[in-house]
């Protein structure tokens, strides 16, 4: 056989490959001095770009150089990983908020619109970055509430786990933000080693996320709190009735930043959304929240009560619903820590805690890419 022969039948099989879906994986890089190339960017858009515009079946890989980058992204490309140089050293902020960031969302809707990460595919890994919505929350918390500056949707999402996200892996990374820094709005999230950090319900959605091995970490509020008066609330799950797991930490570290009190902390929160039916506009009463902590180390600003209540939309319109964690799914087995102790509020005492159960469940079909 001919060498010309032989190199045109090699591109022909190349060429069926890639028809197949079965060409080989793909490498893009990303650094701020790189020339605009076929496989290299100045900016992690542009990569992304050319990688939700790929129709193959192949992984992607994106690799992004140690460096700050001011973007705002969307990742709807199944089979893409999204590695940096190090949560330290590779750095993804921006600063919308939900008060003016409705533009930015489908349905007009600030709060996943704020995102500064949204990921809406399957099989998708991010690792070794920090992503962080960096609006000035504490500047808008020091306000009166009198103050006509003040905002009322403060709202500022670091990441967001769209209603088509699914088999989504955050390994390394740290998410940063203060209220809504997490909104788990898609289906399966399995979150390793990382740090999250935020204040009001910034943990939240009624997607299944299982958060391991890693730090959680209260933020502190500008504005004047009464004293004894909670202050902030690690987790906001909404999962619906029909879903057996919701938000699990399992040997996760609640810490805090300087300067936040002792006891002023909850667990959770019940958030039953307002939702559009057929009569009316009111808390959708099938979001009745799952949160599990599981084996966790839990510092003293954790509230004794451990978990609280959450006002929803009632048929009127008003805020006047009261959601009592009681009523919910909430469940704590294995705390230890100053925290741990906790008050008798007559919570249930079954619940979810069979950490190789919530795995098979999660876990099922997941690629090896985890």
């Amino acid at each position: 056989m001919s060498i010309r022969r032989l190199a045109a039948q090699l591109a022909l099989v190349s060429l069926l490959l890639a028809a197949s879906g079965a060409a080989r994986a793909l490498t893009l890089r990303v650094q701020p001095d790189c020339g605009e190339t076929h496989r290299c960017f100045s900016s992690i858009k542009a990569a992304l770009d050319q990688a939700n515009a790929d129709r193959n079946t192949r992984w992607i890989t994106i690799k992004v150089a140690p460096a700050t980058y001011r973007e705002k992204l969307t990742i709807t490309r199944n089979k893409l990983r999204l590695i940096g140089s190090g949560a330290d050293r590779t750095k993804l902020h921006f600063n919308a908020v939900a008060q003016t960031a409705k533009a930015y969302h489908r349905n007009g809707w600030g709060t996943p619109g704020s995102a500064t990460l949204t990921i809406n595919a399957s099989d998708v890994v991010l690792a070794g970055m920090t992503v962080e919505n960096d609006y000035d929350y504490l500047a808008n918390d020091r306000l009166a509430d009198t103050d006509p500056a003040k905002i009322g949707n403060p709202q500022a999402v670091a990441l967001l786990l769209d209603v088509d996200s699914d088999r989504v892996s955050v390994r390394d990374s740290a998410l940063i933000g203060f209220q809504d820094t997490l909104f788990a709005n898609g289906k399966r999230a399995h979150i390793t080693d990382s740090l999250i950090a935020g204040n009001i319900d910034f943990i939240f959605g009624n997607g299944m996320v299982l958060i391991e091995r890693s730090e959680i970490r209260s933020r502190v509020r500008a504005a004047a709190m009464p004293r004894g008066e909670l202050q902030s609330f690690v987790a906001a799950p909404s999962t619906l009735l029909d879903q057996r797991i919701g938000i699990v930490f399992y040997q996760a570290r609640l810490t805090r930043e300087a300067g936040v009190p002792d006891g002023v902390v909850a667990l959770a929160r019940p958030w039953h959304p307002t939702t559009r039916f057929a009569d009316g506009r009111y808390a959708n009463p099938r979001a009745v929240g799952q949160a599990s902590f599981i084996d966790c180390f839990m510092d003293a600003h954790i509230a004794p009560a451990h978990w609280a209540s959450m006002n929803g939309t009632a048929r009127d319109g008003t805020m006047k619903d009261v959601f009592r964690p009681q009523d919910s799914r909430f469940f704590e087995i294995g705390s230890y820590g100053p925290g741990a102790v906790r008050r008798d509020i007559g919570m249930p005492r079954q619940g979810l805690d069979d950490i190789a159960g919530i795995k098979r469940v999660l876990f099922e079909d997941w690629p090896n890419e985890r």
